[in-house]
C-alpha cells in the first residue's frame, strides 16, 4: 500500500511540472496513469481481477511511453526534443525544467525584430547545474524504476491479491 501510494504522489509531482511546461501529452498520460493506478489499487484491495489486469496492461504502456520520453529528450533515433509534440502542437511551451532548473539563470531578452514576447526566442537561459533533458530522463526514470518495483514486489508479496489473480 505504501508502495501505491509513492507511486501516485511521484506521478502527482510529475503531473504539477508537465501542467507548468503546458505539456499536454505527458499531462494526458500522467492523468491517465493516476487514474489506472487508484483503479489498480481498488481491485487489488477489492479483488477485481478485470481492474488487476487493466493496471498490469497499463504497466507495460505506462513503462513503454516512459521509454519514449527517455528517447525523446535523449534525442535517440529522429526524435528532436525541440519539437512541439509534447504540446501537440498546441503552444511554443517547452519542459518548465528548461528555465527553472537547478541553478538556472533566466533572462528575458529584447526582440531583435517585431514579434511576441511570450516566445521562447527572447529566452536566455544560463548556468543550469543539470540541463532540463536530464531532469527529463531523471523523472521518466524513476517512473519506470517505481512502477516496475511496485509490480514485482506485489507480486513477491505471499499475501497479496496480484499473486493471487496471476496463479
Amino acid at each position: 500500500s505504501e508502495r501505491i501510494h509513492l507511486l501516485t504522489l511521484s506521478a502527482l509531482e510529475r503531473q504539477i511540472f508537465d501542467f507548468l511546461g503546458f505539456q499536454w501529452a505527458p499531462i494526458l498520460g500522467n492523468f491517465l496513469h493516476i487514474i489506472v493506478v487508484i483503479l489498480g489499487l481498488f481491485g487489488t484491495i477489492q479483488y477485481r481481477p478485470r481492474y488487476i489486469v487493466v493496471y498490469t496492461v497499463w504497466t507495460a504502456l505506462w513503462v513503454t511511453w516512459n521509454v519514449f520520453i527517455i528517447c525523446f529528450y535523449l534525442e535517440v533515433g529522429g526524435l528532436s526534443k525541440d519539437t512541439d509534440l509534447m504540446t501537440f502542437n498546441i503552444s511554443v511551451h517547452r519542459s518548465w525544467w528548461r528555465e527553472h532548473g537547478p541553478g538556472c539563470v533566466r533572462r528575458v531578452l529584447p526582440p531583435s525584430a517585431h514579434g511576441m514576447m511570450d516566445d521562447y526566442t527572447y529566452v536566455s537561459v544560463t548556468g543550469c547545474i543539470v540541463d532540463f533533458q536530464y531532469l527529463e530522463v531523471i523523472h521518466s526514470a524513476v517512473q519506470i524504476l517505481l512502477s516496475v518495483s511496485v509490480t514485482f514486489a506485489s507480486l513477491s508479496d505471499q499475501n497479496s491479491p496480484l499473486l493471487a489473480f496471476y496463479i
